[in-house]
């Protein structure tokens, strides 16, 4: 994605949570496809948008948290910046340009923030990034998804302090799921090490298009039904790791020769072509359990016809995703500094339509300040109901909690992240795919 950065308009190039390269054994869960976040619940909603449950347990932490929040501390688990510096206290001056806040610390204290997504400048060391991730945590009153895009291959946002493992491409080339499964493990295990908990991976488009800009040999393939397999086979594997998945992006990027960093892609399958080419490998992602799906900045006229991108489509969104294949976990947008997310509408507009459209998670806001405002002018306006915020927080509430990071602030071991990240077997398991 192409980013303006800090007031004086600086420019420069950085990459999208979907995007292109850069220089970079858990307690059991029920699986998120399958269990609602609101099997355990909160306050009232409704199954048209999202099937939120009003009968929890008393005891149940993600009510409890939930009770405990005002609308602004709700607002604000909505959005996943990038923030800048290594460490928690870092002084940077991109920091307070874009968010009025000097540290990545102060970002999260002023927006409550639900979490934060690292690049390549955040990475420089596997102690230096479980110090940035532990001072995250502690800065947080609700503890954090900390995110990165690590699909390996192409897109391996720390690759300069992980095992360097094969891309899609090449693993799908094998035929053998078996390995996806393993690869994403080990890297689910070496990110949980470092106190990264939400990977923005596998990606389940298929490569319909050979001259695609954007997917190519980060996708498993170009037949749905072995890119099915792929995809529910890493998102296992990534379950037993312990990290959140996002299967990405829907409702498929395979059949486009725009980028949607760069412009307003559109794909005009038919309904019965995208359930032949695109969905299988979203429908094997939820039968596996994947904690979340990514949206594409993408318009699909036979899916909805009013020119809007699926990030920001009700009907594909809560449609489609949520009533038809039956989602009941987080659904995240691409960045929303993408211009696929920013043709039609302003940036606190976008905001506020993919949450009508039925999204959770608001990644990598082109303008945090403004589109917090927006959202928490919405809800306080009623265009976006306190139930509808109450459904999103609750999701992604549920899914920390699966994880393991409700109750008590995460802390990891710089010792034991050491041993994990880059280990021989790890090693061996990278050679065994080439």
């Amino acid at each position: 994605m192409f980013r303006r950065i800090g007031t004086a308009g600086l420019l420069t190039v950085s990459l999208a949570a979907c995007g292109f390269a850069a220089d970079g054994a858990p307690a059991a869960r029920p699986p998120a496809s399958q269990a609602s976040p609101t099997a355990e619940p909160v306050p009232s909603g409704t199954p048209a948008t999202g099937g939120v449950s009003t009968t929890a347990p008393a005891g149940d932490p993600v009510r409890r948290t939930l009770a405990r929040m005002s609308v602004r501390e709700k607002v604000g688990q909505l959005f996943m910046p990038v923030v800048h510096g290594t460490a928690a206290d870092t002084v940077s001056g991109e920091n307070q340009a874009r968010y009025g806040a000097q540290t990545p610390a102060k970002v999260v204290a002023k927006y409550h923030l639900g979490g934060v997504i690292l690049f390549p400048g955040n990475v420089k060391s596997v102690g230096q990034v479980v110090g940035l991730t532990n001072g995250l945590q502690k800065s947080s009153d609700v503890p954090l998804l900390i995110g990165t895009d690590q699909e390996n291959g192409l897109v391996s946002r720390m690759s300069a302090v992980m095992t360097r493992f094969p891309g899609a491409a090449e693993i799908g080339a094998t035929g053998r799921p078996t390995l996806a499964r393993d690869v994403a493990r080990a890297t689910g295990a070496e990110l949980r090490a470092m106190g990264v908990n939400l990977d923005f991976a596998p990606v389940a488009d298929v490569n319909v298009d050979p001259r695609n800009p954007v997917i190519g040999k980060r996708a498993y393939g170009n037949k749905p039904d072995q890119v099915a397999k792929m995809v529910g086979a890493a998102v296992k594997g990534f379950d037993a790791a312990g990290v959140a998945a996002s299967a990405k992006h829907f409702p498929g990027h395979g059949d486009t020769r725009v980028d949607s960093h760069t412009g307003l892609p559109v794909v005009k399958h038919t309904r019965a072509e995208w359930e032949r080419l695109d969905a299988p490998p979203f429908r094997a992602a939820i039968d596996a359990g994947v904690d979340a799906i990514m949206t594409a900045h993408i318009v699909y006229p036979k899916l909805d016809p009013s020119g809007d991108p699926a990030t920001l489509s009700k009907p594909i969104l809560t449609g489609l995703l949520r009533k038809e294949l039956g989602f009941k976990g987080v659904i995240s947008t691409d960045a929303l500094n993408m211009a696929g997310a920013r043709v039609k509408y302003d940036d606190g507009e976008v905001a506020v339509r993919a949450v009508l459209a039925g999204a959770d998670l608001l990644l990598m806001p082109n303008d945090l300040p403004k589109q917090y405002q927006a959202v928490l002018k919405a809800v306080e306006s009623g265009r976006v109901s306190e139930a509808r915020l109450d459904q999103s927080v609750t999701r992604l509430l549920t899914l920390k909690k699966n994880r393991g990071l409700l109750g008590k602030a995460p802390v990891v071991s710089a010792a034991k992240a050491a041993e994990v990240v880059r280990s021989a077997e790890h090693r061996r398991l990278a050679a065994r795919v080439r």
